[in-house]
């Protein structure tokens, strides 16, 4: 991980876990892959949160985006609070767009432009993704601020965990990465 400039560390490509007892029910038991982190904030997707009631057809369709039967029953995920109205794809880099395209990982890119929507119900999209509708988002030290208060835990990203899971099982999975027990939790922080 890279120092930022406040001296905190750079969380951009690594993965946040909710502890128990966070506050807030948007984020329970979730696992927030982060986009960007800087001195500026911080920008992060959900990524086993999917929606109960939207699935990639209804979406195309909302957008005139015609697919086939397969892809319209995969599910759109809750990718956070902020800006539910705005859509991005997490993916793998076997699809580029030309200009919009971030490359967060080597192996985690992600790409917030229609092209890519067009290209996934046509079937010249990435082999492995996940879309979302809104994006989780910190403003400068929010984030650091949550951490120390025992609000997430932090862990390297591994993209089987972002694309190959089943999403009720990534919170778990993303804790044992770090040898963590889920019940071995405690929603109360501490001092040494």
């Amino acid at each position: 991980m890279s120092e930022i400039a406040t001296g905190a560390t750079d969380l951009t490509g690594h993965m946040l876990i909710a502890m128990p007892g966070m506050g807030d029910p948007r984020f329970e038991h979730s696992v927030v892959f982060m986009c960007d982190h800087s001195e500026d904030g911080a920008m992060g997707l959900i990524i086993n949160k999917p929606s109960d009631d939207l699935d990639m057809g209804g979406l195309l369709s909302q957008l005139s985006i015609e697919t086939d039967p397969a892809l319209a029953k995969r599910r759109v995920h809750f990718g956070g609070p902020v800006e539910m109205g705005r859509g991005f794809v997490l993916h793998t880099p076997d699809y580029s767009s030309v200009v919009t395209t971030l490359e967060v990982l080597d192996e985690v890119h992600m790409t917030a432009t229609l092209d890519i929507l067009e290209d996934l119900a046509t079937g010249k999209g990435p082999s492995k993704w996940l879309m979302m509708l809104g994006y989780a988002g910190w403003g400068p030290g929010q984030l650091e601020g949550e951490i120390a208060e025992n609000g997430w835990l932090v862990c390297p990203c591994a993209p089987r965990l972002v694309f190959d899971l089943p999403d009720m099982e990534k919170w778990e999975a993303a804790l044992e990465s770090i040898g963590v027990a889920a019940l071995a939790l405690s929603a109360e922080g501490g001092r040494a």
